[in-house]
């Protein structure tokens, strides 16, 4: 069991941090909203602590999951940020969908204090992190990773090392390149089912047992026709990590002329009134007019 703490207490974070105290281990949370870090410790024991630094000082492990690369380098390394409390031969492991230039940026200055970093974001959505079944894709150095993989363990389903720094979040960025498209695939489908006038459940019970099938039809084409969007991973939040998809394809020459249009899909889904929908309601622009 190790000492860790848990910097970021959002949708993903909050339960995160509750199987690694559930597993035994010592936790304490930071959270910029107080009022939520105090609720994680009534709920699952552990402590709280007031800045990063200090709920980073005397961990073994300090794990991240926040908003952006801003947010990153501000908890990390601003003056009461995680390096401002960290010492030699502790393990900081990053689960924000972040760029791959900010994680070899904190990799590099983590070095300059004698400790590990690692990017580590994860895809499964709220619902993998409530029930600790996460997919993890991590990049940095083997070592610091063997180190990291049982704290890690009690939160995924799949944890697996994709090379050196930054080669966390872009794999990440394919993960999120191919959700993209086939959500906007099936939303097309389902609603040229609904147009032709067939039983979408009859649809899918049949070309779900073919080449179509994929884990979106199968958890989400039923809410998709109900129009019901409250399931997880927002649309706002898809656009941020599209902007940081298509900024990593600029820089490195891919062509993804279908990523870049379902963004502005996407765009048009947060002008009906819908950035806090799940990524599912990329429907809800074609029946619009409906």
């Amino acid at each position: 069991m190790a000492n860790v703490a848990f910097i970021g207490l959002g949708v993903m974070g909050y339960p995160m941090a509750g199987h690694l105290q559930r597993a035994g281990h010592q936790v304490t949370v930071y959270n910029r909203t107080a009022e939520k870090a105090a609720r994680w410790v009534q709920e699952y024991g552990g402590k709280s602590a007031e800045t990063p630094a200090a709920a980073a000082r005397g961990q073994d492990f300090v794990l991240m999951c926040v908003g952006n690369d801003d947010d990153l380098r501000d908890v990390v390394c601003g003056e009461q940020g995680v390096f401002a409390g960290s010492h030699q031969g502790q393990v900081v492991v990053d689960h924000t969908t972040a760029s791959a230039g900010v994680a070899r940026e904190l990799f590099a200055a983590a070095a300059n204090y004698g400790v590990g970093f690692l990017d580590a974001p994860v895809s499964g959505g709220q619902a993998g992190a409530e029930k600790g079944q996460l997919t993890i894709m991590v990049g940095g150095d083997e070592s610091v990773f063997d180190l990291a993989r049982p704290v890690l363990n009690c939160y995924s389903k799949m944890l697996r090392r994709m090379g050196e720094s930054g080669n966390g979040q872009l794999t990440k960025m394919v993960n999120q390149i191919c959700i993209g498209g086939l959500l906007q695939g099936l939303s097309e489908a389902m609603h040229f089912a609904q147009r032709a006038g067939l039983d979408g459940d009859a649809v899918v019970s049949v070309i779900s047992k073919g080449a179509a099938q994929s884990w979106q039809m199968e958890n989400r084409y039923q809410t998709m026709l109900n129009g019901e969007f409250d399931f997880g991973f927002a649309v706002d939040w898809m656009r941020k990590d599209f902007a940081i998809v298509l900024e990593e394809a600029r820089r490195n020459g891919a062509q993804l002329p279908v990523t870049a249009l379902v963004d502005q899909f996407y765009a048009d889904v947060q002008a009906m009134g819908g950035g806090r929908w799940d990524t599912s309601s990329l429907i809800a622009r074609l029946q619009k007019g409906d």
